[in-house]
């Protein structure tokens, strides 16, 4: 009898080891960056992911879902004038962001594989780019970060909200596992990690729910 084999991690390509097997699924957690990922033999095929994804109900005028997005958009004027280009990265059915962004007289390009499928705009380079509860989504976070550096302009920023897996995390009671699109759980390290090593100037992570990787 062969013993299990653990898959390496989908961003850091570390060795791994099971962290969690019940319900909603089988994870392991990186010997390296220290993240968690779902086993990728159990991760949805692309129209079951999109079935999910139409049961959200994204209302960009609805108070609630403005209340979450203004926190984004408001470290994007911080940083940001209507003057610079912006890229709102797995927007979305309801890209909330860029429509609190656009009352501001700000332009942002919108993608998402699934709702704004325009690979033209991922042929330009931005000053800024948003990714609001959409790392946790990603099949190949190294892939696709590299994607997002080559997009982000020099001196540019690339703000992120995920739920971070922060060492006081008790990962088999964690919420935020459940949702069976969630595949990819950062820890401060992988941030880190993906800051030295596909070429960003810097990190900075807020708390336990934003990365800001600057270009």
């Amino acid at each position: 009898m062969h013993s299990m084999h653990t898959p390496a991690c989908p961003l850091c390509e570390s060795a791994s080891t099971l962290c969690y097997s019940g319900r909603q699924g089988t994870y392991f957690r990186c010997s390296g960056c220290r993240s968690a990922f779902l086993d990728p033999a159990l991760r949805l095929s692309r129209s079951e992911e999109k079935a999910r994804y139409d049961l959200h109900n994204n209302d960009v005028a609805d108070p609630r879902y403005r209340a979450f997005g203004q926190p984004m958009a408001d470290m994007v004027m911080a940083w940001f004038t209507p003057s610079h280009r912006g890229l709102d990265f797995g927007a979305g059915s309801g890209p909330v962001i860029s429509r609190i962004l656009e009352e501001h007289g700000f332009q942002t390009a919108l993608y998402d594989p699934f709702y704004h499928d325009n690979p033209d705009v991922l042929k330009q380079e931005y000053d800024y780019i948003i990714c609001c509860e959409v790392i946790e989504h990603f099949h190949d976070p190294k892939q696709t970060f590299m994607i997002l550096r080559k997009l982000l302009g020099s001196g540019g920023k690339l703000f992120c909200r995920t739920s971070l897996l922060h060492d006081d995390v008790d990962f088999p009671l964690w919420y935020y596992k459940n949702d069976e699109t969630h595949v990819f759980f950062y820890h401060p390290e992988a941030c880190v990690w993906i800051a030295d090593r596909l070429g960003f100037s810097g990190v900075r992570i807020c708390g336990h729910t934003y990365v800001i990787f600057s270009g």
